[in-house]
């Protein structure tokens, strides 16, 4: 490390090479620490917990196109026949699925009069029956569930009870137990819900949302043409209710079209489809980027070999060691990566700025520029130390026989 002035020195008659790397290196660093980052974002994305038994849980809808049914009384024929089918656990019907990328959501009214009405954050609209906890399989960690005469067959109903999700209760009551609380699904007065529990974990729909954990689930069982249903069941019999189920509603009414049978985990796939693909592009482009920059290094290296052998062996006549001849190609290596990777973190920095502002992502942290020198500093390393092992070998008499 004491060959830092001959190393310059070297540098210094020829520009263009080390220019040139230099560059690549800077930019390198920019966009690798960027493209880690927004990996690294994507990843814990794609890795939250919805707080729904995913792979034991499947939705599909019916359309009943017969308008002489009386839907209060089919769609609750349709749950019996559905719960009694071998495999089935729990069934309900529900406004959506989670990770479905649509469904229903609202901000709630809070207050007792117009003067202190309050508006509360988003958040997903669950509308299910006594069953949809266990259905879903969310952990219910304060309160209670739904009692089955508690579940109404209308929205507008004035007796609706809820059920919300932590992430949702601690927006909205942040200091204080949500239990016996009132929300109203409209203005003051208008579609009150009481509060009677707290899930640990429900997701909505929509991943990209920033109130994802946000949830709410009213007590209220549709009674519409168009229904969706949300079944739990074994693993092992999902594959044989898909079949079973189509056939016995129809040998009920076979005016109907049942259609859908995706489990939570397929739509969590669908839904972070684009996720996935991003998080590989990304990471390919760091691969090949590194890959350039550390053959960029390689290639000076073995080109300033030829380009300095008889130099080498003079060096070597002299009295240098092999671990001279090393140890003066990796300082080398070390002065443009660090050189590169100060500037490449500062441009990192700016880079990570612009994307939060154009695209609202969070913003970048220094860790990610300094752990991208640190990882091409061990890179570039291997790559400079095998062409640098064979200058070291250069024989003095070899390289300076045409003195």
């Amino acid at each position: 490390m004491l060959q830092i002035k001959p190393v310059l020195s070297t540098l210094m008659r020829s520009k263009s090479g080390p220019i040139l790397l230099l560059l690549q290196i800077i930019l390198s660093v920019a966009i690798v620490a960027n493209a880690s980052f927004i990996i690294n974002e994507r990843l814990s994305l794609m890795g939250r917990e919805s707080g729904v038994a995913e792979e034991e849980v499947f939705d599909f809808t019916v359309y009943n196109f017969d308008s002489e049914v009386d839907m209060t009384s089919q769609t609750g024929k349709d749950l019996e026949i559905i719960r009694r089918l071998p495999g089935v656990k729990s069934a309900t019907t529900s406004s959506m699925t989670p990770l479905s990328g649509g469904g229903w959501s609202s901000s709630f009214t809070m207050g007792t009069n117009e003067e202190d009405a309050k508006s509360t954050p988003g958040a997903a609209v669950y509308l299910g029956n006594e069953q949809m906890l266990d259905t879903l399989g969310a952990k219910l960690i304060e309160g209670r569930n739904f009692y089955k005469e508690e579940v109404m067959y209308d929205l507008n109903n004035l007796d609706m009870k809820g059920i919300v999700s932590k992430a949702f209760a601690d927006d909205v009551w942040p200091d204080e137990s949500p239990l016996g609380k009132v929300l109203y699904y409209g203005d003051i007065g208008a579609r009150p819900i009481t509060i009677v529990g707290v899930v640990e974990r429900l997701q909505g729909a929509w991943v990209n949302s920033n109130r994802l954990e946000n949830a709410v689930i009213a007590s209220v069982q549709l009674q519409e043409p168009f229904a969706r249903f949300l079944v739990r069941a074994d693993k092992s019999s999902i594959k044989a209710l898909k079949e079973a189920i189509p056939s016995a509603l129809h040998k009920d009414n076979l005016n109907r079209v049942v259609r859908g049978f995706t489990t939570i985990s397929e739509h969590r796939k669908e839904v972070y489809r684009d996720h996935e693909l991003m998080a590989t592009l990304l990471s390919m482009m760091v691969v090949l980027l590194l890959l350039i920059t550390s053959l960029g290094l390689a290639g000076m290296v073995m080109f300033n070999i030829q380009r300095r052998t008889k130099q080498i062996g003079t060096r070597r006549a002299l009295g240098a060691r092999k671990r001279d001849i090393v140890s003066f190609f990796l300082v080398e290596n070390y002065l443009i990566c660090l050189f590169g990777g100060l500037v490449g973190g500062l441009l990192a920095i700016w880079l990570g700025g612009q994307l939060m502002r154009l695209y609202s992502l969070p913003m970048l942290e220094w860790s990610y520029p300094v752990m991208t020198v640190v990882g091409l500093i061990c890179l570039t390393t291997l790559a400079v130390i095998l062409p640098a092992r064979k200058a070291a070998n250069i024989s003095p008499a070899i390289a300076t026989r045409s003195v």
